[in-house]
């Protein structure tokens, strides 16, 4: 089953240092042409979704009713991948490795140790300020593009100090739309600054690494599979505008069902050909994307996934007054 290589083509890649950026490639005119038609299509998004009602989906309500174990789940998601980076002797997604850098038994551990934290779901405000600090030290260890390539995780991390699960009805917690909104606002935006960052830093500004994938990897190429070859350089600025244009609807908040919908059917196909590193290093991804669905399926908190935190408090207080 084919599919647009929206996996990091980091993570497959020998040596993807030694791939260098072509930022003359992003600023071509086809680049340029496609993104902005990337930003129009975002910008028309957010626009014609503030006019439809929420949830936009209606039959997808029943899902609704998870929003109170939502941080339960978002923790043991992030529990779990950074239990496994760890056993992987990797640091935050599975191409930042650990095995030559000075400490990183002692970071790995340290890793693993919050991966079980999370797991456990106690107290897991300070373990969420605790694991904020790997953003500042995978700067330092591979460079500000690595750590925002893995800000999704970070995201969760955000939304679990600002909403962390309860003590009781294993981890269940209602909290008011406002904070909803607060934390979810953390989690599409982080996740979706990751995904414009990787359509950048693995697509557009550096199509040699994305070459190098495609020719380990030919059946991601959709239209060659169909018969109907690009050629590979248009197919990977297709394939960066895709990654673009998810990251934008994600940090919009709009239409929120749909977008998940759309995005995760890609953000899935990768796993026939990558397995185990794919489902891994994506499992923050997975459970933003769960997240937003399920909150974008409740009537309670369905305004709060495309609210601002500048603007939630008095529009969510007006929204849920005129429904009462």
């Amino acid at each position: 089953m084919p599919s647009l290589p929206l996996a990091h083509e980091k993570w497959f890649v020998d040596d993807p240092g030694s791939f260098d950026g072509d930022w003359g490639f992003a600023s071509a005119a086809p680049s340029l042409i496609l993104i902005g038609a990337v930003v129009a299509a975002a910008l028309a998004w957010h626009l014609v979704g503030g006019r439809l009602p929420r949830p936009e989906l209606r039959f997808l309500e029943p899902l609704g009713r998870l929003a109170p174990w939502i941080p339960r789940l978002l923790a043991i998601h992030l529990g779990v991948s950074l239990l496994s980076l760890a056993v992987a002797n990797a640091y935050l997604a599975p191409n930042l490795s650990l095995d030559d850098v000075p400490g990183g038994a002692a970071i790995a551990f340290a890793e693993g140790l919050l991966g079980v934290w999370f797991v456990t779901g106690a107290w897991l405000r300070p373990a969420g300020l605790v694991t904020l600090l790997l953003g500042p030290l995978a700067a330092l260890l591979a460079g500000p593009v690595a750590m925002l390539e893995a800000i999704d995780l970070l995201g969760i991390a955000l939304f679990l100090v600002v909403l962390p699960p309860g003590r009781d009805r294993y981890g269940a917690v209602e909290p008011s739309p406002e904070v909803a909104a607060l934390a979810i606002f953390a989690l599409r935006v982080c996740v979706g600054l990751a995904l414009m960052v990787l359509a950048f830093s693995e697509k557009f500004a550096n199509p040699a690494l994305a070459r190098e994938f495609i020719g380990n990897y030919p059946a991601f190429d959709l239209f060659q599979t169909l018969g109907l070859p690009l050629g590979d350089d248009a197919f990977i600025r297709l394939a960066g505008a895709i990654e673009l244009l998810f990251g934008l609807l994600l940090i919009s908040g709009r239409i929120p069902q749909v977008a998940v919908i759309v995005a995760g059917i890609p953000f899935n196909a990768t796993l026939f050909f990558l397995g185990r590193t794919e489902l891994i290093g994506h499992l923050p991804v997975y459970g933003v994307m769960l997240a937003l669905l399920v909150y974008g399926s409740s009537r309670r908190y369905a305004d709060a996934v495309p609210a601002w935190p500048w603007t939630a408090r008095r529009g969510l207080r007006a929204r849920v007054v005129a429904r009462a």
